[in-house]
């Protein structure tokens, strides 16, 4: 042990100051964190207690969290039932480790998802992340033809991950840095059957047959409210049968009913052979994730004696995690979540049209559906040229880059103002609540939106960059 430092206790952590963590984050996690925390007025607050949509700070502010934790939310902060399930798990002192021994979480789980999913989606492995999940799909989806197929398609848009496999078949532009990727990745445009029909055409053997084992898609891409269509994901569908080719369907940030539906896939009755979830499974306590099969890929990449360990984890499955999702699930069935998605999505589809008709020419639109929408912006930047003269020439000339600070100088004042904390992404203000939303809390989040779009963006931008970005920029 490093002589003169000293192990923090429990009790040392929940004591820390915030400088105290922002000088821990400097240290030991990364400066830039604590820089851009920074940057937003949530950073000088400490959060001391969650519940349900609601944060509860050490300064004694009650803060609305409209993010729903970036989908892994949907139950809500520390639901009661999924808490129960846990220290019920540790207080009858389970058993969590030894793979070699017959888990009856493990096993009840599995049941649970493949009962819920459509089909013979009958085969989930549990691991921890979304990311983990892509990656494990990618794997049984080349096990499937033995090797023998070379390419894997995915979406000029997507986004699956940030480990070396889904790292390599994601599209976004957040993955900005040319890390390595697995061979015979390509991309094809999001939404368009021809693209993905010519990249076929161009990945074909010396004797006719395809070469492409995988083509993964997000059905309903979270990052950028675009969606594809029943009449695409069939034909979609089709091509894969007819070419024996794997189809992935990724739906980590949109599952267990974030889109209205348990999945956003099953509105369409199109199946995948391969389905990869994470995020609200866990209930917002667990890190579980899951890549689901069907039976007959499970049977012919590792339903035999001799690969049925090729793909395993040490710590996918374990007892607590499993029962936490088991207790997520049932959750989700008893107080039918689907239900309460659709209302929730039909009343903020409501607000958006009155903002519009409150902000003519500001507001543009609502996209979304369920609990997890954007809402985007007419926005002038040249309007706002001025007040962004401060800001260092190269920045402002980043992609979008003032269009974000615009966007994040509303949901600043969003939370400095109304206690409403949300999110944004280049294309707009995001909205993506639990899914256990109640009428009053989307009220509350509208007014916030409705009272800040009041005072004007010059305002808003300008009260950022003076309180917030400029001292970020001036370190």
């Amino acid at each position: 042990m490093n002589p003169g430092k000293k192990l923090l206790t429990i009790d040392n952590a929940e004591q820390l100051s915030l400088k105290e963590i922002k000088d821990l984050y400097k240290a030991y996690i990364n400066p830039v964190y604590e820089d851009v925390f920074s940057t937003f007025t949530i950073g000088s607050e400490l959060v001391e207690r969650a519940e349900g949509l609601w944060l509860y700070t050490r300064s004694g502010k009650k803060v609305l969290d409209a993010t729903g934790g970036q989908g892994v939310l949907n139950h809500g902060h520390n639901h009661p039932r999924i808490l129960a399930a846990r220290i019920r798990y540790q207080e009858r002192q389970r058993m969590e480790v030894h793979k070699t021994i017959f888990s009856p979480y493990l096993a009840a789980l599995s049941a649970n998802v493949a009962a819920m999913l459509p089909a013979d989606l009958n085969y989930p492995f549990f691991c921890n992340s979304g990311a983990e999940a892509v990656d494990g799909a990618i794997k049984m989806a080349h096990k499937y033809h033995a090797g023998s197929r070379n390419h894997i398609l995915y979406s000029d848009i997507s986004y699956h991950g940030k480990l070396l496999g889904a790292g390599s078949i994601t599209g976004s532009k957040e993955l900005h840095f040319g890390f390595p990727k697995i061979p015979g990745t390509r991309a094809y445009e999001y939404g368009n059957i021809t693209s993905i029909r010519q990249a076929l055409s161009e990945l074909r053997k010396k004797d006719g047959s395809s070469d492409v084992y995988a083509i993964f898609l997000e059905p309903y891409s979270a990052s950028t409210g675009r969606k594809c269509d029943g009449e695409y994901l069939r034909e979609l569908r089709q091509i894969c049968d007819r070419e024996n080719i794997v189809l992935v369907f990724d739906e980590v940030f949109t599952g267990w009913c974030k889109t209205g539906n348990l999945f956003y896939f099953m509105d369409h009755e199109v199946v995948p052979d391969i389905l990869t979830t994470s995020k609200s499974i866990g209930g917002g306590k667990s890190s579980i994730s899951a890549f689901v099969a069907r039976t007959p890929v499970l049977q012919k990449t590792f339903g035999n004696h001799h690969d049925f360990v090729l793909h395993s984890t040490t710590y996918n499955g374990f007892g607590e995690e499993c029962a936490t999702a088991i207790e997520a699930l049932n959750i989700i069935a008893d107080d039918d979540y689907v239900s309460k998605s659709r209302q929730a999505g039909a009343m903020i589809l409501e607000r958006i049209a009155a903002l519009q008709i409150r902000f003519p020419g500001l507001v543009r639109e609502g996209v979304g559906q369920g609990t997890l929408f954007s809402i985007r912006l007419n926005i002038k930047t040249e309007l706002l040229e001025s007040a962004l003269r401060v800001l260092p020439v190269n920045m402002v000339k980043q992609d979008r880059f003032v269009y974000q600070v615009i966007l994040a100088g509303i949901t600043d004042w969003m939370f400095s103002h109304y206690n409403v904390y949300t999110s944004f992404t280049p294309e707009g203000v995001n909205f993506s609540p639990p899914v256990i939303v109640q009428p009053a809390e989307i009220e509350s989040f509208f007014a916030a939106l409705e009272g800040t779009l009041e005072v004007g963006l010059l305002t808003t931008t300008t009260t950022f960059i003076s309180n917030r970005l400029f001292k970020f920029l001036k370190k």
